[in-house]
């Protein structure tokens, strides 16, 4: 019996149900179902879900700023579901810390499918790759505990932004692909990757440089890549 906790967030009822009973088909047995963003944060602070599937649309505030808040206290993967299906609505959703996007009308099949990928790469993150922390300049990179330090003050990244770092970090000085990084990171074929790495490298900027319009540490190779450099070593 699968015991991860899976936490739907969703204004509709018929959607809710739909959801619980295909992930119920697959042995999802814990399975908390939220109607409303406001207690969907609440609720994620309480039980810790494994994962969560979050509807954009909601009646009080919408998926986005749930994510955001969430984003303030745990790394969970969040799979956003969602009618709107333009480019900028998806980005959007991955630059707020969400790790997928579904549009609707959406498979149940696949979405339980989705889940399990996204539950799998959570628990790769938990299997130790080193055992001891990467510094690199004013950064220390907590590879057991899946956290990132900068001058001793905690920084908040989504579970893809930290394996995008701890993935440079094991390749520091070295350039990395656009499309290496994001089969690795992601497991995914790279197909039109661009605009996702794009949008990730750009928070993780703002996280974790001085001036993210002049980067000091993930550097833009043109046409080939990024790369991460110790700022305190050129």
């Amino acid at each position: 019996m699968n015991r991860n906790k899976i936490m739907l967030v969703d204004d509709e009822p018929d959607i809710l149900d739909l959801l619980e009973k295909a992930l119920n088909i697959e042995g999802f047995y814990n399975i908390t179902k939220i109607d409303n963003g406001i207690s969907a944060v609440i609720t994620c602070k309480e039980i810790q879900p494994d994962i969560i599937i979050l509807d954009v649309m909601l009646p009080d505030i919408d998926g986005y700023e749930v994510c955001k808040q969430i984003r303030e206290f745990s790394h969970c993967p969040v799979l956003f579901l969602s009618s709107k299906n333009d480019e900028l609505d998806k980005i959007l959703g991955l630059a707020v810390g969400g790790d997928d996007y579904v549009t609707k009308p959406f498979s149940p099949k696949e979405m339980v499918y989705r889940v399990k990928a996204g539950l799998r790469r959570a628990e790769y993150r938990q299997v130790p790759i080193r055992d001891f922390s990467i510094k690199i300049g004013e950064l220390m990179i907590d590879t057991d505990g899946c956290r990132v330090m900068k001058n001793d003050k905690e920084i908040g990244l989504t579970a893809r932004e930290f394996e995008i770092l701890r993935y440079l970090a094991e390749n520091l000085g070295r350039v990395i692909s656009r499309e290496r990084l994001y089969e690795t990171v992601w497991g995914e074929d790279s197909f039109g990757c661009d605009n996702t790495m794009m949008v990730h490298i750009r928070h993780l900027r703002e996280k974790l440089e001085e001036d993210p319009a002049t980067p000091q540490y993930i550097i833009t190779m043109k046409g080939l890549g990024y790369k991460l450099v110790n700022p305190y070593e050129k």
